[in-house]
């Protein structure tokens, strides 16, 4: 009989906290030697145009064969990548890259994603897993990095980012699993990965 009566006080405390500490937790992070955007900004402003070598960038940790997450691309992805349509022309284009894709074979570059971000499912347990009420909190940060080298020297470089990802998500379905259920996979309060 104490054993139903703890089991069943212990099901009510966690009815009434909502058992929060239940929910989902997804984490995505990229490997890379940098441990936060500030890290990672400092080593990309280091490099500087026509004085930056392979070699260097290497040791400053844009290395594609070192460093995961970077992707190298020839020149013709780069002027898909900066010519997208007929509408813009070499004229338009900073020298560096117009030198980039007069050099072809000589020319490429490195292209850098990286993010570290944490999602946080929050809220009641039988609201969110009925799908009545989903609320997320992420954070976090990413960074993007556009480095061009010919000759193995760095001829122009460009940068963007979020220092600092702070968002909540909330999504309510005032008739839960009834509402939507095709749904469920793509639900933004439950999609983590960004």
């Amino acid at each position: 009989m104490r054993l139903n009566t703890t089991i069943l006080l212990a099901l009510v405390l966690c009815l009434a906290s909502g058992c929060s500490g239940m929910l989902p937790v997804a984490k995505t992070k990229d490997e890379s030697r940098w441990e936060s955007f500030e890290q990672v900004k400092a080593s990309f402003d280091l490099i500087i145009p026509l004085e930056t070598t392979k070699a260097e960038l290497q040791k400053l940790g844009f290395d594609p064969y070192q460093t995961s997450n970077i992707q190298i691309l020839n020149y013709l992805a780069i002027i898909n990548k900066f010519m997208p349509n007929a509408s813009i022309t070499m004229a338009d284009l900073p020298p560096a890259l117009r030198g980039c894709m007069e050099a072809k074979d000589s020319c490429v570059a490195y292209d850098l994603k990286i993010q570290d971000i944490k999602s946080q499912r929050q809220g009641n347990l039988f609201l969110d897993l009925l799908r009545f009420k989903r609320r997320a909190h992420q954070t976090g940060w990413r960074f993007s990095a556009f480095i061009v080298l010919v000759d193995d020297v760095v001829v122009y470089k460009l940068w963007d980012g979020q220092p600092r990802i702070e968002e909540d998500r909330f999504r309510k379905n005032p008739l839960g699993p009834l509402q939507e259920p095709a749904d469920i996979v793509t639900d933004p309060a439950v999609v983590t990965t960004f």
